[in-house]
């Protein structure tokens, strides 16, 4: 009988041990994958030069962390988030759709603005159709893309439609501004209305015809750490790191306006 009790007293030790050596291994499980500042950030298309060289700049001043990105139109960002996609960090075109991530309860404090962005026209190189202003657009035969109303770049194109009094009838609508940029650099559009931005990473890709009514379209471009996010502190770190001096100096290069 002493000996089963014995036993018993034993076989409970023993339990009490792995279950605190199972306990250990969790929590350095957990320490593991935090240390290990794995992130992915959801960002504006038109974010994608500026972004990843900003996550080369993260990796090199944090070792061993990784920053992965999901470019998209903002729209479709906050989509997919909504369903319940997983991500640490999002980044938007616009206030409009980060707001219905705010309302969805996705994000995690307050979102903070970190740079602006107008549209200029872009045309196939040399621009052959002699497209001169926004009215241009509206030219018979002329084929033209713009962003899709729900995408920030399709929001900004309908402002400055109603403030200049133009009507353009685009062939397709576009569910991003890369989308845009790819109809008219593969020769498939005459022109396009991307941004800025977009119009210099294309370089001698396209022709950009800067128009005035673009000014009365400004984006704002804000940016969160997520509500789900499982590191939450090299998320933060990240978008910092947008913030900062260094970070402001990559997008005002990239020819991002301040916010």
């Amino acid at each position: 009988m002493k000996k089963s009790v014995a036993s018993t007293a034993v076989g409970a030790l023993a339990v009490v041990v792995l279950a605190g050596c199972g306990s250990e291994d969790a929590n350095g499980a957990d320490d593991a994958a935090e240390s290990s500042s794995h992130i992915t950030v959801f960002a504006a298309a038109s974010l994608k030069t500026t972004f990843t060289e900003l996550g080369d700049m993260y990796e090199s001043q944090n070792p061993g962390s990784t920053v992965d990105f999901d470019f998209a139109g903002s729209s479709t960002l906050v989509s997919r988030l909504d369903q319940g996609a997983s991500a640490d960090v999002f980044a938007s075109a616009d206030e409009a759709n980060m707001t219905k991530a705010v309302d969805a309860n996705l994000v995690k404090g307050d979102p903070q603005d970190f740079a602006s962005n107008t549209l200029t026209i872009v045309t196939t190189p040399g621009n052959p159709k002699n497209i001169s202003t926004l009215s241009d657009l509206t030219g018979d035969g002329l084929l033209v893309v713009t962003c899709a109303p729900q995408v920030p770049c399709g929001s900004a194109t309908e402002k400055v439609e109603e403030d200049a009094n133009v009507d353009i009838t685009p062939v397709s609508e576009e569910a991003s501004v890369t989308d845009v940029l790819d109809k008219v650099t593969s020769g498939q559009a005459d022109a396009g209305l991307v941004y800025v931005t977009d119009a210099a990473v294309a370089g001698d890709k396209v022709t950009a015809v800067p128009f005035p009514e673009s000014d009365s379209a400004v984006n704002t471009y804000p940016i969160s750490v997520l509500e789900g996010t499982g590191n939450a502190s090299a998320a933060e770190g990240f978008v910092d790191l947008v913030l900062s001096d260094e970070g402001q100096a990559v997008l005002a290069e990239a020819g991002f306006a301040k916010p």
